[in-house]
């Protein structure tokens, strides 16, 4: 029985140690703030409730993995999952709304030709399709396998070139070029307003970026009832079940070496006069490691994206009931996304609605709250009479809670662009030292994260000869 410290209590961080416990390890994990969850967060105030990060779930079958290999109850027993229907209405810059089924090729089909027109439905399906080419292509190398030393190899884009007329590519072309030439007009803003939503540009991101779309439209759009927070106390209590000790307030300065491997970490001075050091026969940080400079793996390795767009949460207490014919997530333009959910949860009571409102911007760019609240009001009619209070949340707040260099939000990683959408990869150049949580390899949000707590325990566990979740 080996001692792991863990550095952060991140999604992924937890979903590493809950799978390191069952394989009988003794974990320990040393979080900076005073809670779990890492951006998996909530606000609240007067009886409303609000998720500081991911408000749906997407491939929900990441964490019910992990909660068949950690213990007896499975996810479903653990929290409440609601499939998102419809899974996303668009408000485009002409007028135009567009509201998508959950889960349903043909349903998609069908509006968007009563939409766009007779075979847009079609188009839509053809890039999807060819979007499922690309997931089946690199699902395993980029999801379920440690990064292999010949990375190089996902720098290609896998996404099908189209041979058509006026079509034929001399290079692979980015999101934005897909959606203009194979979907045009505002069908294509679809496309490119769902990969922004990832903190992704279309104009930059390679084809391949359709596959978040395409894996929203195939294994569907979830709700976690009482808000996404739930899954993360969920993981927090099967780390507790499976015998985790937590450490809070745990402010780590460094990994310590011994023997030129990791042999624990040092801890900020607690009034001693001098820093901790906590003894232990691996490290796993689930943290961004540029904040800690942890080295790369030996070798080229891909260096974790920069320059991302931002985010910017605006949080809405709001009088009066939501509406029986509100959606759940409405997508304004390319840059902003509103959830408004229908759970009694969230709420104080069924005359008042809680609102998030995302945006996605470029460094540099500084939304106020009024700049938002004027973006939303179009997907919430009747916004500003409605309105109680707001409160902003801003890549420095992010930078607070997470300890991510200037607030960034990690990207799921991708394949195509020469590499620069991979994550590093797991191992590093210091035996013993590993890396989980979204800037890791297979990168951010919530399914990718957990991924890279098979990763890491698999690789802890198995050693050199692990060649992937199964």
């Amino acid at each position: 029985m080996a001692r792991i410290a863990v550095i952060g209590a991140g999604m992924g961080a937890m979903a590493t140690a809950a799978r390191l416990a069952v394989a009988g390890h003794r974990v320990t994990v040393y979080e900076r703030g005073s809670t779990y969850g890492g951006s998996v967060g909530r606000y609240e105030r007067d009886g409303f409730s609000f998720d500081t990060g991911p408000g749906l779930l997407h491939l929900p079958a990441v964490y019910r993995d992990l909660f068949v290999k950690t213990g007896r109850k499975p996810l479903e027993e653990c929290v409440e999952l609601v499939q998102v229907d419809p899974a996303v209405r668009h408000l485009l810059p002409d007028g135009t709304s567009v509201t998508l089924p959950n889960a349903s090729r043909g349903g998609a089909a069908a509006v968007l030709d009563e939409a766009f027109g007779t075979g847009s439905g079609d188009r839509w399906n053809g890039v999807l399709g060819r979007a499922r080419d690309a997931w089946n292509a690199t699902r395993r190398p980029l999801l379920e396998e440690p990064l292999r030393p010949d990375w190089q190899a996902l720098g290609a884009d896998p996404y099908p070139a189209l041979r058509k007329s006026g079509l034929l590519r001399r290079r692979p072309p980015t999101l934005a070029e897909v959606a203009e030439r194979e979907l045009g007009g505002p069908l294509g803003e679809l496309l490119t307003a769902r990969v922004r939503s990832y903190g992704l540009r279309p104009a930059d991101a390679p084809a391949s970026a359709a596959v978040l779309p395409y894996m929203e439209q195939t294994f569907g759009s979830w709700y976690v009832r009482g808000g996404v927070r739930e899954l993360a106390t969920a993981v927090y209590e099967r780390c507790l079940e499976r015998k985790v000790a937590f450490v809070f307030d745990a402010d780590v300065r460094g990994v310590v070496e011994r023997d030129g491997r990791a042999a624990g970490l040092s801890l900020a001075d607690t009034g001693t006069g001098e820093a901790d050091t906590v003894e232990a026969d691996a490290v796993v940080c689930g943290v961004d490691p540029r904040a800690l400079g942890i080295p790369p793996a030996p070798g080229p390795v891909p260096a974790p994206p920069m320059g991302l767009p931002g985010r910017y949460t605006l949080f809405l207490a709001l009088g009066g009931p939501r509406p029986a014919e509100a959606v759940h997530r409405t997508l304004v333009g390319t840059d902003l996304t509103v959830l408004r959910p229908d759970d009694p949860a969230v709420r104080p009571d069924s005359a008042h609605e809680a609102v998030t409102v995302q945006a996605v911007v470029e460094p540099g760019t500084t939304p106020t709250a009024e700049e938002l609240i004027a973006a939303a009001a179009p997907a919430v009619p009747g916004l500003r009479e409605r309105l109680l209070w707001h409160e902003l949340r801003t890549p420095a707040d992010i930078a607070a809670a997470t300890g991510a260099l200037d607030g960034a939000v990690p990207p799921p990683a991708l394949a195509g662009a020469g590499g620069r959408l991979l994550h590093p990869s797991n191992t590093t150049g210091l035996p013993g030292l590993y890396l989980a949580g979204g800037w890791a390899h297979p990168g951010g949000g919530l399914p990718h994260a957990g991924m890279t707590g098979a990763l890491v325990a698999g690789l802890i566990v198995e050693g050199a000869d692990f060649r992937g979740s199964r």
